[in-house]
């Protein structure tokens, strides 16, 4: 269980990123930033095993907030709670399908590895190597998709495109409607946040975590790992 939880998560070392020679991969992580999500993305790279099971376990959604019991100790976490702990922004677009029809006409040439238009459902390898990157960081650490990512959804390509336009996004309703997902009994979003649920519960007056766990390197966004991430993708 715990081991599919990292899995199914991802942490970015901002400074080793930017120490990479490719400024177009640099400008990913600096276009990241620029969104508001450094402190979420970035955040210590440690979780509590036996407190992560324990916060799924028990997890649910009670008047809109996100419910759970970790060593007898009730955690309750608003959205605001959620957004203030990450300073994401709260001002922004809530509905992906809101993103200006303008910006995903130009999107659709910019992530294009071609001269030609990609389709806002399309396949990773259509897309220049800097938004693959950007489109399995979303996969992986915000949306939590577990399996292939070789398929673009739409809702990630509207996102990559709001992302990468600076179009506003409310990420403290986003990510705390995902967080939410996570805990809801029979629903289909695979469970992750892992370091971010830690933080969160690091501030759980009377909750003893006990000793915490570093994150698997394999799964930390470093200058290594993201030149790793090209070598596999130019051989598609």
């Amino acid at each position: 269980m715990a081991s599919s939880l990292i899995s199914n998560s991802h942490h970015i070392d901002f400074d080793s990123v930017f120490d990479m020679d490719d400024a177009a991969l640099a400008q990913v992580f600096e276009t990241l930033i620029a969104m508001g999500l450094r402190n979420f993305l970035g955040c210590p790279s440690v979780f509590y095993e036996e407190a992560l099971l324990e916060f799924f376990a028990n997890g649910t959604v009670r008047d809109g907030l996100v419910v759970s019991t970790v060593h007898g100790v009730t955690v309750d976490i608003s959205e605001q709670l959620f957004a203030e702990t990450f300073e994401l922004p709260v001002e922004g677009l809530t509905d992906l399908t809101d993103v200006p029809k303008d910006k995903i006409f130009d999107a659709r040439s910019l992530f294009s590895a071609s001269k030609e238009q990609v389709s806002v459902s399309c396949f990773k390898k259509e897309m220049k190597i800097e938004y693959r990157l950007l489109h399995d960081i979303l996969a992986k650490t915000l949306f939590v998709k577990a399996g292939s990512f070789d398929a673009v959804t739409r809702d990630r390509f509207l996102l990559m495109t709001a992302i990468t336009f600076d179009v506003k996004v409310n990420w403290g309703s986003l990510l705390f409607g995902i967080l939410k997902a996570m805990v809801t009994p029979g629903s289909r979003q695979a469970k992750g946040f892992t370091i971010q649920i830690g933080v969160l519960l690091q501030n759980v007056q009377g909750l003893v975590l006990g000793e915490s766990k570093g994150f698997p390197k394999s799964r930390i966004l470093d200058a290594k790992t993201v030149h790793r991430f090209v070598h596999i993708n130019e051989k598609v």
